[in-house]
């Protein structure tokens, strides 16, 4: 098939959570033998020059280079509109000039769009099977936002996640067929009512690059990763720091955290200065810093979708201590596989227990990647792909037959 494929970040190199999983996605198409046209964005120089790395990944692709400021102002200007300033940020004059131009030159198979904000760039095709893969719903993800915010944060948080629910419910019903990627997600979507065929498939982790390693954990340290401008992230560490980081030290005075993780703000930084406490920033390569720990902590009280750290922490054989809003992206049995906790007393008991157990740390290490390895492995989870795909060519044409 002749496959256009839209999605909001440019998907080379696959190091952050929007990004691995449309290259995935893309690697496994043209590896099937499909012809593979990308359409994305990138935000400064440097990410165009590294996304000329997809080139063995796909038959084309197609970049349009934008600047923050600029996109920034976008997102401003749709405050007092009723479209979603996420829309804003993700729209390019040239990308949308670049996608007419290859939908009038060429004959086209299927669609395939990945994040809702870039759909606005395929949306009034019809001549045209078309997939959404929404990947997390983001309107919840604003409207949870609102919660932690201040005013008037929260209430411009709120009325986005309002927009963004409206957006998200029209931009459905004029495709014909919607993605998520967890369950959860995947009934919020049909929450919805839209009326359009439905479905989700999980993301992935490659086991072989996140794989243990013979060298020796340290017992005393403890490990959070993510990208540090990221407000979950910060959210979460900064609540870890001040309510359970002091009661992890007074029964294990020498434990140390790693956070780890791009471009911390000056909040972040600050945790640096905590007895214990190292805050690295970027680093070339998460890996050591993962599987030096006795375990790593997930501790997101704003979670939506699959956290890709938690897939490869597992898949490395360290044990992760997760909330539960967390744990519900990952195809895993909390006690079984990983230890879920809610309450600074739940994430203190949690961690000290694998801390305390070298056998405990060992069998969940153990358990952890053979759940990757059998629940979170990209073949699976794009044989999936394959069917959803079948199933709305299949869809597409019959309808077309009834309208014949």
């Amino acid at each position: 098939m002749n496959i256009l494929y839209v999605c909001h970040r440019f998907p080379f190199p696959p190091k952050r959570g929007g990004k691995i999983r449309p290259f995935n996605m893309i690697r496994h198409l043209s590896a099937s033998g499909h012809q593979v046209t990308v359409c994305s964005l990138a935000r400064s120089s440097q990410e165009a020059e590294e996304g000329r790395g997809i080139a063995p990944h796909c038959a084309a692709f197609e970049m349009a280079q934008v600047s923050d400021p600029v996109q920034t102002l976008r997102m401003v200007a749709r405050l007092p509109v009723p479209q979603p300033s996420s829309m804003g940020y993700f729209y390019s004059a040239s990308l949308r000039q670049c996608v007419r131009r290859l939908l009038s030159a060429q004959q086209w198979d299927l669609i395939f769009v990945h994040c809702s904000s870039v759909a606005q760039y395929v949306e009034q095709v019809r001549d045209v099977p078309k997939i959404l893969d929404f990947g997390d719903m983001d309107s919840q993800k604003w409207l949870e936002y609102a919660n932690y915010k201040p005013f008037p944060l929260s209430l411009g948080y709120r009325l986005e996640g309002m927009k963004m629910l409206a957006a998200e419910k029209r931009l459905a019903r004029l495709f014909d067929l919607c993605t998520a990627t967890t369950r959860a997600e995947w009934e919020t979507l049909e929450g919805y009512g839209t009326g359009v065929a439905t479905d989700w498939f999980p993301n992935g982790v490659d086991s072989e690059f996140f794989c243990p390693s013979n060298e020796p954990y340290d017992a005393d340290t403890i490990s959070f990763i993510g990208r540090m401008d990221y407000y979950p992230n910060q959210e979460c560490m900064a609540r870890f720091c001040a309510q359970i980081w002091p009661l992890l030290r007074r029964c294990r005075p020498n434990i140390k955290l790693l956070i780890v993780g791009a471009d911390p703000s000056p909040e972040m930084q600050k945790l640096g200065d905590l007895p214990g406490v190292t805050v690295t920033g970027s680093v070339p390569d998460v890996r050591p810093y993962i599987r030096k720990s006795a375990l790593m902590v997930a501790p997101l009280n704003i979670a939506r979708g699959t956290q890709n750290k938690i897939l490869e922490a597992m898949a490395m054989g360290v044990p992760v201590v997760t909330s539960r809003v967390a744990a519900g992206g990952v195809d895993a049995e909390s006690v079984k596989h990983f230890l879920v906790a809610d309450t600074t007393e739940e994430y203190s008991a949690a961690i000290l227990r694998i801390l305390d157990d070298p056998a405990e740390r060992q069998r969940l290490a153990l358990a952890g990647r053979q759940r990757m390895l059998s629940n979170h492995a990209w073949p699976n989870s794009m044989g999936r792909l394959d069917q959803i795909i079948d199933r709305c060519i299949r869809n597409f044409s019959q309808s077309k037959r009834k309208l014949a």
